[in-house]
């Protein structure tokens, strides 16, 4: 085994050509065996295994950076910078994460979980170097759908100043569905004139290789045909950034990578690679259906069958919901920001096609584009991870909720999110919407309740956010229900209160099953309606109570659980009664499983209930 001698790019540059084809081999073997088990990434980096080695031996990590953009990409580069022996972790509690992470490893420059960042943060570093007099290379891996995020094109026009700054553009016609826009149709024009770029070279390394005089003719055709093509020719697209332009290439043939990677290298300017890669490269079933192996949670190598959970996801049923609902109403509009299949759009995206609009990879674009819409009478609905949807915080404010128009933001993936880990949870979402005035603002955690919300979010005449996990629904059936919120009593008359939404309040009612069995009556309130907050409601059913408990999937300062102890304190209703907020409020969690997570963070059931428990004590002391 090659891979298993690769203890840095050090031992990478010290093999001979001809073992980088079994290296290549191997990696992508193991990328199969861990990711078939562990669940992530798999086609993206399938596609990059010889481009991530072309990089290591041409340049010098640490001290030259490599940044990956969105860094689902990393997994090889991983395994080229000493966590080979860690890779099984991969993606579980206490591992390696699925993305760079600077605390991780000197190789890891930069963090990266969004996409189109890595061109703006390799600018800032080439930056540094010059200003501290460094010599050092910066590379920024972008993938062709980064480019439909506008802050490639901030980035791109700050760059042609920039020395020794590398962009690799891997051209797959693919980020995770099939790229929309004008630049997909452009890298498509690109791709069909090979043949010239091919020719071009060829004809370079002919001149070059003429001894004396090989040079000036390469110098002096460059000439001719800078001065032609500005006559009948318009300039590449990266050429009129002022960058330097190679390409298009075989982003899967190392050895020509290399060559071109050290022209690129020697030229010492900002220049753009342009390969073009085949997404699942050496996986026949990711090759065919690489939007499905693009992020999955495990799968059988042999027959390619992916794992599945079997109930139904939140997802799926707004799926089926909006397509219902747009049946019978015209106005509603779907719109996505390149993720039809995971918010579940597709089916949407077929039966009205000209109702949907994929924006590409660009937020901001989305709701202000559904602004525009809404401000026409139609009723757009954009389906979005609630982790992305945090770069459109401006956006929903100033044009959506400033002017009151009617758009409905269903935000997917709230909460802890599992083995993505910190760039992916969705748990800033319930406070920084919560305090924008005049939206409403649901948290359903089961599929009915989502259906009523929806229905409401049609009617409404503002902006509606809808939040939901990225798992099935509540099995909890609470025996009563309030405008904006469901409850049961555990105990005839309850001393303690559980107050949650979402997903979590099936801990907040496992934990009054616990406190039941060890004498301690509670009430458990399950809220749907996070904003307005129905507070008094709530102060109605917790004034008997001594304790109350809010537990929240979310962060602790500015969340729904602040909010709400601050309107009981105004409202003199706290007395002498407990209050707890159990949330997140330390570090950015990490990844692993929810189940792990929750315990970690304090948010099991278990720990809900000793948490009660603990405190009835001391009520009982005191009393």
């Amino acid at each position: 085994m090659i891979l298993e001698t690769i203890n840095s790019p050090k031992d990478l540059k010290a093999l001979s050509e001809d073992q980088l084809p079994a290296l290549s081999a191997e990696i992508r073997q193991k990328l199969l065996e861990t990711v078939s088990k562990n669940g992530g990434h798999l086609a993206s980096n399938l596609c990059v295994v010889e481009l991530t080695v072309a990089l290591h031996r041409v340049f010098d990590s640490p001290n030259d950076s490599i940044i990956f953009d969105v860094g689902h990409q990393s997994y090889v580069h991983k395994l080229l910078t000493g966590r080979y022996n860690e890779f099984s972790g991969l993606r579980k509690f206490g591992g390696i994460s699925g993305f760079p992470k600077r605390s991780e490893s000197e190789h890891d420059p930069f963090g990266a979980g969004h996409s189109s960042t890595s061109i703006s943060a390799a600018a800032g570093i080439a930056a540094a170097n010059l200003l501290c007099g460094s010599k050092a290379y910066t590379v920024a891996v972008v993938g062709d759908g980064a480019f439909t995020g506008g802050m490639i094109y901030e980035a791109l026009n700050n760059c042609a100043d920039k020395d020794r700054l590398i962009i690799v553009l891997n051209d797959n016609d693919m980020s995770i569905s099939p790229n929309v826009g004008g630049m997909s149709r452009y890298f498509s024009k690109v791709r069909s004139s090979a043949k010239y770029f091919r020719f071009k070279n060829g004809t370079k390394r002919f001149f070059a290789s003429i001894p004396l005089i090989g040079n000036g003719l390469i110098k002096c055709a460059r000439a001719v045909k800078n001065s032609f093509k500005k006559i009948v020719l318009s300039q590449n697209f990266f050429e009129q950034f002022g960058l330097s332009y190679y390409g298009p290439l075989n982003g899967n043939d190392e050895k020509h990578l290399e060559r071109v990677l050290n022209e690129a290298k020697d030229d010492g300017k900002c220049s753009v690679v342009h390969i073009c890669t085949t997404k699942g490269k050496g996986y026949e079933p990711a090759e065919k259906r690489p939007d499905i192996f693009h992020g999955v949670s495990g799968f059988d190598i042999e027959s390619g069958v992916v794992k599945n959970g079997s109930a139904e996801s939140f997802s799926e049923r707004f799926g089926k919901t909006v397509c219902d609902r747009a049946e019978k109403n015209e106005k509603i509009i779907a719109i996505t920001a390149a993720m039809p299949d995971g918010t579940g759009l597709t089916e949407f995206s077929e039966r009205f096609p000209e109702r949907f609009f994929d924006v590409g990879i660009a937020e901001e674009h989305a709701v202000t584009f559904a602004c525009g819409l809404a401000a026409k009478g139609y009723i757009p609905v954009f389906a979005v991870y609630s982790t992305f949807m945090q770069r459109a915080f401006d956006q929903f404010l100033h044009d959506a909720a400033l002017q009151g128009l009617h758009v409905i933001i269903t935000l997917d993936r709230a909460g802890l999110v599992g083995a993505d880990g910190a760039t992916h949870h969705g748990i800033f979402d319930a406070a920084y919407i919560s305090e924008i005035p005049n939206v409403d603002f649901y948290a359903p955690a089961d599929f009915a309740e989502f259906e009523k919300c929806f229905d409401k979010a049609l009617e409404a005449s503002g902006p509606v956010v809808i939040r939901y996990a990225k798992s099935g629904e509540s099995n909890e059936k609470p025996n009563h229900a309030l405008d904006g919120l469901k409850y049961s009593d555990f105990g005839a008359s309850p001393k303690a209160a559980i107050i949650s939404y979402g997903r979590l309040a099936d801990n907040a009612f496992e934990a009054a099953r616990i406190l039941n069995g060890r004498g301690i009556e509670s009430r458990v309130i399950r809220l749907n309606s996070l904003s307005p907050l129905p507070s008094q409601s709530v102060f109605d059913l917790v004034k008997e109570t001594d304790i109350i408990l809010f537990a929240e999937e979310g962060i602790k300062n500015g969340g729904i659980a602040q909010r709400f102890f601050a309107d009981a304190a105004e409202a003199g209703i706290l007395n002498e009664k407990h209050c707890i907020i159990k949330a997140i409020d330390s570090e950015f969690p990490t990844h692993g499983s929810n189940e792990q997570l929750f315990e970690a963070l304090g948010l099991s059931a278990e720990a809900i209930a000793e948490t009660v428990f603990q405190a009835a004590r001391v009520k009982n002391h005191e009393a």
